[in-house]
């Protein structure tokens, strides 16, 4: 796996390392499930467990981009 400055893959997808919030004790037990939180929840907007969740910005995919803060990073280091 390919090591980045701005983000990191934890086998779910690319995350932007400015976007993520420090975890803290509090945060460690969530009150609900992910699936009332996400998805079919009773909420109209609901908010999402990973905001920094990026995409790529070409066909190519070679780099990276954060759709939150707009950062970006070329991901191909071969």
């Amino acid at each position: 796996m390919i090591e980045l400055n701005d983000f990191y893959n934890n086998g779910f997808g690319w995350i932007c390392r400015h976007c993520v919030p420090v975890k803290t004790v509090a945060d460690a037990a969530p009150r609900h499930s992910r699936l009332m939180r996400e998805g079919e929840g009773e909420s109209k907007y609901p908010a999402l467990s990973t905001i920094g969740l990026a995409r790529w910005a070409d066909p190519a995919h070679r780099v990276l981009v954060c759709p939150t803060c707009g950062v970006s990073e070329l991901a191909d280091r071969s």
